[in-house]
């Protein structure tokens, strides 16, 4: 049964698409909506979290931010499954490098997430949960990553809950053979699962946790656009 608008969105049924890609950074869905979505509408802008529909290449796709973090994602992720009709999303975000394998502007997708939240604890499982990918999502990701020849890595991810930690944990990830940690991609799979739909994270290396390379936040928000083509082509 519909339950729109919700408390944090405040489109219509059927104003999202079947896909939508998530960005954690509000101002990004905007550059997407702008620079390739034709015939753009903004559907939501509750507490200025930019949601738009448009077209790509005929095809019906939104974008909407996610805020950061696991509660954020948590939030919007749940709504657009459960209330909206939304079949898929792909988190479309930043992450650090774990590995010298990974240099700034590559792609990681995220075939499983780990992560140090307790997000889990909600299911009562009577063990622990591993979040992973939707494999179809994630097989026509490499296939489009591969056409178009851009650098791009396939694994696990650290999806970690805090951005400055007294604990630092980084070369024990590391040893376990995780690519780079974000903020949001296992409590996303963890609702994808939840709801019987499917959610992929592509993630853009942002800066590296082994090199100590960084881009600015202006670099972040308008230049990482080829994670964004490989989130269109399989949209």
């Amino acid at each position: 049964m519909s339950q729109t608008p919700t408390p944090h969105i405040a489109a219509a049924p059927g104003d999202f698409a079947r896909t939508v890609l998530m960005p954690g950074d509000p101002l990004r869905a905007k550059h997407i909506a702008e620079t390739f979505f034709e015939d753009a509408v903004l559907v939501n802008n509750v507490r200025g979290v930019n949601g738009y529909t448009g077209t790509y290449h005929g095809k019906k796709v939104s974008v909407m931010a996610s805020g950061m973090g696991m509660p954020s994602i948590g939030i919007y992720s749940y709504e657009l499954f459960h209330f909206y009709d939304v079949e898929n999303i792909i988190r479309i975000g930043t992450a650090g490098a774990l590995t010298k394998e990974l240099h700034l502007r590559d792609l990681v997708f995220g075939m499983g997430a780990c992560t140090d939240s307790n997000y889990a604890a909600q299911f009562e499982l009577p063990g622990t949960f591993a979040p992973i990918a939707s494999y179809e999502l994630l097989k026509n990701a490499v296939t489009a990553a591969e056409t178009m020849g851009m650098n791009y890595k396939v694994g696990n991810l650290v999806s970690a809950d805090v951005f400055y930690s007294d604990r630092p944990t980084t070369e024990k990830w590391q040893k376990m053979g995780a690519l780079a940690v974000e903020m949001e991609a296992a409590a996303l799979y963890m609702n994808a699962a939840r709801a019987g739909k499917n959610a992929l994270a592509i993630c853009t290396i942002s800066d590296s946790m082994v090199t100590g390379e960084i881009t600015t936040s202006e670099e972040r928000q308008n230049s990482f656009d080829n994670m964004v083509k490989v989130a269109l082509e399989i949209a």
